[in-house]
């Protein structure tokens, strides 16, 4: 993911091409377990959800995931009410067992009811208001533990009048309501918690000359569909030939654009379909290249480390560098190579992510992989802060750029990291396995260039050596330049708590903050009049040093005002441009990295 909206990819869950190698899929000669879900209160954000199991004996235990789309365990039983359950003979008893799990006595068919709240905005929630409804399955379905494998049915009920929804396939909206409420079956459930919902008022068309189809759904303002309908044809066109074709029979992306993504950011990627959250169209490009070559980074072509997902607790994998950063990699391709952007604007792209990295101090002790286990504590100010962690996506994109130019190098730009991902889509994807973690991304380069790259993988990707930028860059006629730039600092540490309120943790000593007064302890209440932005670092990076910021706080029960000045602190930052002293076979590596080629096979 690109630019304002990188920060907030997130991560990604069970691919449906995996699930019947992972859980029990066969035939079992039960019944569909069926959902019904109301759509009845939408001012009072309450999903209605009704469970209904069959061929239950002697009881049945039902579950709600505690995380689902982030890598963050985020308790969504905290969001379910009135939970109670029925059998042919009444009302059955319930024991809760834990925060998200519930034991229902009785056999036979039996009827699970409850609410769910939900009114969050973006592509990894779930959301029911006055205009639409968004549907994450796993953030309001339970699940029988015993039976994931089993077939699922989920039908939308008491939608208002004036909604379609997209449960059906596209077309079939009209069909499906005058023949009764609208329905989806799935395999098992974890295929269907991978097939988000739309309901509501949204437009919807096909992209042109693209096959199989690909629709896209669009709920929201500030748009305009020339713009979204170019940009999201020529990315699919792209990756759809560079992978040698699609893996699914048809595709949808859901995007949320200007209001309806209520300040809200980011992709969410699926087996058969995206859901993205925008300000406006002009965000969409960066999002949507990453996102659409999730459909075989990760949705197919899976670290084992994944599998089989487990909704209880924290999943832990070391493979995210190549996972999501080396999709961020394809992302910038994509961009350059469909023409969205010019040569220009991947070297500054490039130059951005080498800055990004190098100016925090954790690039010095955490690697890529290291980076990729901690994931689950990205929601945490603390751990994100320059001095505690390295980007997965950020380290992952530069490893995937320099392993791409070494493998050009290494067979004189016959081979690339194209050719590396086509070789483990047939190998993984293609062949319903798995691979493992770094091992099998380092035996899959090594035997598309012919040779080891195990000192790369151990020094830069197990490892914290500093990565080799001028030198392996140099291999493709590129130069590495040093700026030096300044920008503005706070001054303090603070974290913002579940419930939104940020409190001083650190006060830098002798800075601003600290010659207004302000204490480790204090509640911000507001920010130079308005409300605490969510990402301060952030924030301040878009200021200038030495410029005023007023702070009402509240210490002690009291509340204040104070006045301090941004510091400044001064950054190295990094461009990459083309080397005039560059060789011929440097520029052939170059020019292939810029178009996608080889030179035995110019046309690919």
């Amino acid at each position: 993911m690109r630019g304002a909206i990188r920060g907030f990819l997130a991560t990604i869950y069970l691919a449906a091409t995996f699930v019947c190698g992972i859980l029990s899929c066969a035939p079992t000669g039960r019944a569909a377990i069926r959902y019904e879900v109301s759509l009845a209160d939408p001012g009072q954000h309450l999903f209605h959800v009704t469970m209904t199991i069959p061929e239950v004996r002697g009881g049945v235990v039902v579950q709600m995931p505690a995380w689902n789309a982030l890598y963050q365990i985020r308790d969504f039983a905290a969001h379910v009410s009135r939970v109670e359950a029925f059998t042919a003979s009444g009302t059955a008893p319930i024991e809760k067992l834990d925060k998200q799990t519930w034991r229902i006595s009785g056999s036979g068919s039996v009827t699970v009811r409850y609410a769910a709240y939900w009114d969050d905005a973006g592509p990894f929630a779930a959301q029911l208001n006055d205009e639409h409804a968004f549907i994450n399955a796993a953030m309001i379905l339970f699940y029988v533990p015993e039976r994931r494998g089993d077939a699922t049915r989920l039908c939308l009920a008491d939608m208002p009048a004036e909604w379609r929804t997209t449960l059906t396939t596209t077309g079939e909206a009209e069909m499906e309501r005058i023949a009764g409420p609208p329905c989806r079956d799935a395999a098992n459930y974890d295929a269907l918690a991978d097939m988000p919902v739309e309901a509501g008022k949204f437009e919807e068309f096909v992209l042109p000359g693209v096959h199989p189809e690909i629709a896209v759904v669009i709920h929201g303002d500030n748009w305009k569909k020339k713009r979204v309908e170019e940009e999201l044809t020529k990315i699919c066109r792209y990756e759809l030939k560079l992978m040698d074709g699609a893996p699914f029979a048809s595709y949808t992306f859901f995007l949320h654009v200007g209001k309806a993504a209520a300040g809200a950011g980011g992709g969410m990627e699926h087996a058969n379909a995206t859901a993205i959250s925008i300000p406006s169209d002009e965000y969409l490009e960066g999002v949507a290249a990453h996102e659409f070559f999730h459909l075989w980074n990760v949705k197919r072509i899976r670290p084992a480390s994944l599998e089989p997902v487990d909704y209880t607790k924290e999943q832990y994998t070391r493979a995210l560098w190549f996972a999501e950063g080396v999709t961020s990699t394809y992302g910038s391709y994509t961009l350059l190579r469909s023409g969205l952007w010019n040569k220009q604007q991947f070297y500054e792209d490039l130059g951005e992510q080498i800055s990004e990295l190098e100016v925090r101090p954790a690039e010095a002790w955490q690697s890529a992989e290291q980076s990729s286990l901690d994931a689950w504590l990205e929601k945490y100010a603390l751990y994100n802060r320059p001095e505690e962690s390295v980007s997965y996506y950020t380290k992952g994109q530069l490893l995937g750029v320099l392993l791409d130019v070494l493998i050009r190098d290494r067979t004189e730009n016959q081979k690339s990291l194209d050719d590396v991902m086509r070789r483990m889509n047939t190998e993984f994807a293609k062949a319903g396995k798995t691979y493992r973690d770094s091992l099998d991304v380092r035996l899959s380069a090594e035997a598309v260039a012919g040779g080891s790259f195990e000192d790369f993988f151990v020094k830069y990707v197990a490892g914290t050596e500093a990565l080799p930028y001028e030198q392996v860059l140099g291999l493709a006629g590129l130069e590495l330049r040093k700026v030096e730039h300044k920008r503005a600092t706070l001054g303090f540490f603070a974290e913002r708590d579940a419930s939104g309120v940020f409190t001083v943790h650190s006060v830098e000593e002798g800075s601003g903050a600290a010659l207004a007064g302000l204490r480790a302890g204090d509640v911000i209440e507001s920010w130079n009049d308005g409300d605490v932005p969510r990402r301060l670092e952030r924030w301040a990076a878009g200021q200038k040093p030495g410029s005023t910021l007023r702070l009402r706080i509240r210490r002690d029960a009291k509340e204040s005002s104070i006045e301090l000045a941004l510091g400044e602190v001064k950054e190295m930052h990094y461009e990459v441009g083309e080397s005039l002293q560059a060789g011929d076979g440097a520029k052939r590596i170059r020019e292939g990295l810029l178009h996608g080629t080889t030179s035995r096979a110019a046309g690919r």
